[in-house]
């Protein structure tokens, strides 16, 4: 956590360069509206935030990662409209999760990312469980394939001293990470103040259909975010190899030279 408490210059300078980035992608990549929620649409910049978290790390990753969204979202076109202020965190919690997993803190990870997960359970939307269970099996399934994904990714890493495993093992960190980001997403919109402050959305029942409406088109579009910051991380960071711009900390890749 040494690189969160000392920002120094450079550490400034990094994530200020890594946020302005995050802004200058939102003016060009495309969004997805939300199903059933036309206020609301998924930001494809967001999959940068995993590429944030390979090269800063789990702390300036995430500072970087939130202060390009919280920018993105004050400056048009988003002008601070309010059905966005609650996803602030998203793209941070990818960059964190992803920097956890990719510089030896997996088991930080997986109980970061299980937390989310467990706490959608206990949100209005899902409750009570036994009657509408089927709300959190249609959010969830997908996020518990992802956290458990990190199992593997870590014996992969094992394997990365041949280059060809190593798109593999970004992909699924990156797969993860966005996952993660997901997951934020739907905890938040569970929370009453959300869906029915900011949304307006009085009926309960509507959340729910909102949840059901499309349980496999969000992992798709996670899988294919996954796939574009795949492509983007594998040349980065094989040209940041042993410059200054990468954390100065062992990378699981790393733990087998």
């Amino acid at each position: 956590m040494n690189q969160l408490l000392k920002l120094s210059s450079r550490n400034i300078a990094l994530s200020a360069v890594f946020a302005a980035l995050y802004y200058a992608l939102s003016l060009v990549s495309p969004y997805v509206p939300a199903v059933g929620l036309p206020e609301l649409t998924i930001k494809l910049e967001a999959l940068i935030a995993s590429v944030f978290g390979l090269v800063l790390g789990p702390y300036l990753g995430a500072l970087a990662a939130f202060l390009g969204a919280f920018v993105t979202w004050t400056l048009p076109p988003s002008s601070a409209s309010p059905f966005g202020a609650p996803f602030l965190l998203s793209p941070p919690i990818n960059a964190f999760v992803v920097g956890l997993i990719f510089y030896r803190k997996w088991k930080w990870a997986f109980a970061v990312f299980g937390l989310l997960i467990v706490a959608f359970l206990f949100l209005p939307p899902s409750q009570p469980i036994a009657e509408h269970y089927i709300v959190p099996v249609a959010v969830l399934w997908d996020k518990v394939i992802a956290l458990f994904l990190i199992l593997p990714s870590i014996w992969l890493a094992k394997k990365s001293s041949n280059p060809k495993y190593v798109p593999i093992l970004f992909f699924l960190i990156a797969f993860v990470g966005n996952q993660a980001d997901n997951m934020w997403g739907a905890d938040i919109f569970a929370v009453p103040f959300v869906y029915e402050g900011v949304f307006g959305i009085l009926d309960i029942g509507e959340v729910r259909l909102a949840f059901l409406v499309s349980p496999f088109i969000y992992p798709a579009i996670r899988l294919i975010q996954a796939v574009v910051a795949t492509v983007i991380a594998v040349p980065l960071m094989r040209a940041l190899r042993d410059t200054q711009w990468l954390v100065q900390e062992k990378s699981i890749i790393a733990q087998e030279k």
